[in-house]
């Protein structure tokens, strides 16, 4: 599965952000998806993850801030981002793993899209 991610830009504090990550060669009804971000000279963190059962598991510094959602329709997986802080700056990245699970490591998704930049001004 190859997957596209969309959406980032300049954003103010307190301002809203969607992300998008479409996907193609396959559908990802069978897929557990999740979003990664990763700051300058920081490692790669967890966001979000959602399986296909639905199941949900959210970072702690995102949760009640950050929604994730799918369109298996469109074959596509979303992030709302509100409540946006300058320490939410970061490449974001969407993740695909053939799991029911769901998976909050780098190590469990052999899938990646390109990345797209998040920048939140204060």
């Amino acid at each position: 599965v190859q997957l596209q991610a969309s959406g980032g830009g300049l954003v103010q504090a307190g301002g809203s952000l969607r992300l998008s990550c479409a996907a193609s060669g396959r559908t990802l009804s069978r897929y557990s998806l999740g979003w990664f971000r990763q700051a300058p000279g920081k490692e790669r963190e967890f966001i979000v993850a959602n399986s296909w059962t639905g199941s949900t598991t959210y970072a702690d510094s995102v949760k009640g801030r950050f929604t994730i959602s799918r369109d298996n329709a469109q074959n596509t997986v979303y992030l709302q981002m509100n409540s946006l802080k300058p320490e939410d700056t970061a490449v974001y990245y969407c993740a695909a793993a053939l799991t029911p699970l769901v998976r909050t490591t780098r190590q469990g998704y052999p899938y990646w899209g390109q990345g797209t930049q998040v920048t939140v001004s204060s």
